[in-house]
């Protein structure tokens, strides 16, 4: 599945979605459930306005109805613009950002035979929950509790800075990485500590005008800027099958 035009397609269809918000973050979850997750391991998306994303994903996988992508945000579908967890695969209700870090502390602390792996924006690291959470983890060892931060370093009102923050996982006891979101291979070791992933990503990534855009978060395209999304995301398909 092509992940970025299923998702452009779903918010442009709904008239809503947080498309540059899914885009940046496509690559990790790429990774994270076609390539490193087990059965038993448990993904819990706080940055819940990446839902679209999330939903082409599980649709994919079968556990919920492709139907209900086309019907995103709408009166008669079931996906709403944030997660909520009856959804199958959902997890958790996420949209009030916090809150996830902390659901995944509970979840890897009852059951430490399973893997944990939480989606966090950048902008939602300046929220005190998620800092009580890293305590926690630190506190209690969860070295099967992976959390990954998408930094593309742009929230609703502008710019994130998480650098002051990083010496902070480290003294909560985290195991810190930074890597490249969109092209560096997602390492999942054994430690004896919770690890963070710090991935470098950009807002929007592959809609060159949308790009690096805070005013586009939560904005779907519409009118002529439709057409520009879909040939910016035509020419990366040819460009990767050539």
């Amino acid at each position: 599945m092509n992940l970025r035009k299923t998702v452009l397609e779903m918010c442009v269809k709904a008239g809503t979605g947080h498309v540059t918000s899914c885009f940046s973050c496509v690559e990790i979850l790429e990774q994270l459930f076609y390539k490193i997750m087990r059965p038993e391991d448990v993904f819990i998306l706080s940055k819940g306005q990446a839902s679209p994303l999330l939903y082409a994903i599980l649709a994919d996988k079968g556990l919920i109805d492709e139907a209900e992508l086309w019907k995103f945000a709408q009166k008669d579908g079931k996906l709403g613009v944030h997660l909520d967890h009856h959804i199958p695969g959902a997890v958790v209700t996420a949209g009030s950002l916090g809150h996830g870090l902390g659901i995944a502390c509970g979840m890897a602390y009852a059951d430490r035979k399973r893997r944990v792996f939480c989606l966090l924006g950048d902008g939602e690291c300046y929220e005190g929950s998620v800092w009580e959470a890293a305590m926690f983890a630190g506190q209690h060892k969860l070295s099967n509790l992976i959390a990954i931060i998408d930094y593309n370093r742009l929230m609703v009102h502008g710019k994130t800075n998480l650098s002051p923050q990083f010496s902070k996982w480290f003294s909560f006891n985290w195991d810190v990485v930074t890597i490249d979101g969109h092209y560096s291979q997602l390492e999942i070791k054994d430690c004896y500590a919770p690890k963070v992933i710090i991935a470098y990503t950009v807002k929007g990534k592959g809609i060159d005008f949308m790009e690096n855009k805070w005013e586009w978060h939560g904005v779907a395209p519409k009118g002529e800027d439709i057409e520009r999304a879909r040939r910016c995301l035509q020419e990366i398909y040819f460009s990767k099958s050539s």
